[in-house]
């Protein structure tokens, strides 16, 4: 069953999950819904904050969620998404987006470039961690948007294209970033 059918099921069904939807976006949906039993468990995956996850206006990251929140100051979650960040980082902490690129490159990996990148933390080498969309080696995806949500990155958090780019603009420097576990 595709997404689209799945998506239908669950209104046929009665549940009520536009709100999720509007959250979470078409990439996060994917294969998330398996049938009425997942739905409550979904809704409760996409709509709660990880405990200890900072107050106020912030984005927080969930390395085993492997899902991305961003809440205005008055608690609301604003939006969620799916990344493939990695297993052991950046560490759980709380950081600050500390600068911004339209365009950037991997300095490890030859041909590597993406976009919108949301730079928060540092990681082994001094190398920067942040938020951008799927990158390109070569000019060829490293991963497709239905793989987002499992552990793939060398460090920063990829995310779709339109995911990365509302980062980019709404985690301006100084925005407050919560990676929990």
């Amino acid at each position: 069953m595709n997404c689209a059918n799945k998506i239908s099921e669950m209104f046929r069904r009665g549940l009520v999950v536009a709100l999720a939807l509007l959250l979470v976006g078409p990439a996060a949906t994917t294969c998330a819904y398996a049938g009425p039993s997942d739905s409550q468990a979904f809704m409760s995956d996409v709509l709660t904050l990880p405990m200890k996850s900072g107050e106020g206006r912030r984005v927080v990251y969930s390395i085993a969620r492997q899902r991305v929140w961003v809440v205005s100051r008055d608690e609301q979650i604003i939006r969620t998404f799916l990344v493939s960040g990695k297993r052991d980082r950046p560490a759980k902490g709380t950081y600050r987006v500390f600068s911004q690129s339209s365009e950037s490159f991997s300095p490890l990996e030859p041909g590597v470039t993406f976009r919108f990148m949301t730079r928060f933390a540092k990681g082994l080498n001094g190398i920067n961690i942040g938020f951008h969309e799927i990158p390109m080696r070569n000019g060829k995806p490293m991963q497709t948007e239905a793989q987002l949500g499992t552990p793939q990155g060398s460090g920063c958090l990829r995310s779709s294209t339109e995911d990365a780019m509302f980062i980019y603009r709404w985690a301006k420097p100084g925005t407050q970033v919560v990676v929990v576990s």
